[in-house]
């Protein structure tokens, strides 16, 4: 094929960029990717058999997604007065609110190092992006760049990841309604790692107009359904409704997710367990030489040391694979991040990390 009739009708912004790389784990120990590293049962396997074999792969799913909307509402607690919105996973979900709100000059702003989609999708449809960087030591939100930001560019959308990923944190809340109040467009409050933290702002949906919460059961132990829930207001939901492709949500992973929530007990033990295996990973690798750890309310863990590159690789030789994020953010540097496992995966981590720093 001729490149140049490639190069001629490519939009140049997508030209530039890089497709979202997701490496090959092999054999290694997966800790690179924020998964629950747990499986179900066989008996409860066998349930969830049974009510596939119920599935009509010749028709299309309920386009509403109906019984499990109702099911993530009990579980999700979203208020009774709030609409719902599905996507196939948070990245569909941030992808509509991008296109929806997405006019001639509008701002999509977030704090920075923060989930790359946020950047990546505002390039893609087009919409101007704003990073605004973190508090270098604690990765708390700075305040005074952040309104100063809002302050400026009148963001349309603006995106606070609560608890932060890659960071681990949790903002502060008095930081974070200032910034709802502040802002003149919609702010979403991504809360993906929900399960393994304290505070959610599903509760002030009918305080602040222009708020809306995202959620997703990727990190409950259901990453391969790839569901993510939007709730708010009607009015705000009607809108980026329009931007939902029919029957984006299929019958398998409905199917699926009713049948997973509604034996939620038992994800909620296995994201108990990750918590308990979280204190306990943070509190042995504090204690390696080397190794400046970050508190999380996430289930993951950022930490740094003094050459990031040549511990991943050393890592992965090792057949542990983790996130290098050295090079992604200059408040990054030499950073890298480790998914909590199973037990077992954690001590084979802490085992081979000691080795090589």
């Amino acid at each position: 094929m001729n490149n140049y009739l490639v190069t001629d009708w490519i939009r140049p912004e997508i030209q530039q960029l890089s497709a979202y790389h997701v490496p090959d784990p092999g054999n290694a120990i997966k800790l690179d990717a924020m998964e629950n590293p747990y499986c179900w049962d066989t008996a409860l396997i066998e349930k969830w058999l049974n009510v596939l074999r119920t599935a009509p792969l010749n028709r299309y799913p309920d386009p509403t997604a109906r019984d499990i909307k109702q099911q993530l509402r009990t579980v999700m607690q979203v208020p009774d007065v709030m609409d719902v919105i599905l996507g196939n996973g948070s990245d569909e979900l941030i992808q509509m609110l991008a296109l929806t709100l997405n006019g001639k000059g509008q701002i999509l702003l977030a704090p920075e190092p923060s989930f790359v989609m946020y950047r990546l999708i505002a390039q893609i449809v087009g919409m101007e992006y704003v990073g605004v960087p973190l508090n270098a030591d604690n990765f708390n939100l700075d305040m005074f760049a952040m309104l100063e930001a809002i302050e400026t560019y009148q963001p349309a959308l603006v995106f606070l990841a609560y608890p932060n990923n890659p960071t681990g944190n949790g903002f502060d809340l008095e930081d974070i309604e200032a910034i709802i109040e502040y802002t003149p467009g919609l702010v979403v409050i991504d809360e993906a790692y929900a399960p393994f933290a304290d505070n959610t702002l599903m509760s002030c949906l009918d305080k602040y107009p222009n708020l809306l919460v995202m959620r997703t059961v990727s990190k409950l132990g259901l990453a391969g359904l790839r569901l993510g829930l939007l709730a708010g207001p009607s009015e705000w939901l009607a809108q980026i409704e329009k931007t939902r492709l029919p029957y984006n949500i299929n019958i398998l992973t409905q199917l699926s997710a009713t049948f997973a929530l509604q034996h939620y007990a038992v994800l909620e033990k296995q994201t108990q367990q990750i918590r308990v295996d979280r204190a306990t990973l943070l509190k042995k690798m504090s204690a390696i030489n080397g190794v400046q750890v970050w508190p999380s309310q996430a289930n993951f863990i950022l930490f740094r040391v003094k050459d990031a590159p040549t511990v991943f690789n050393g890592l992965k030789e090792n057949g542990v694979l983790i996130k290098n994020l050295h090079g992604s953010h200059l408040l990054l540097e030499n950073c890298l991040r480790v998914t909590v496992g199973t037990p077992e995966e954690n001590q084979a981590f802490l085992k081979a990390l000691k080795e090589i720093v």
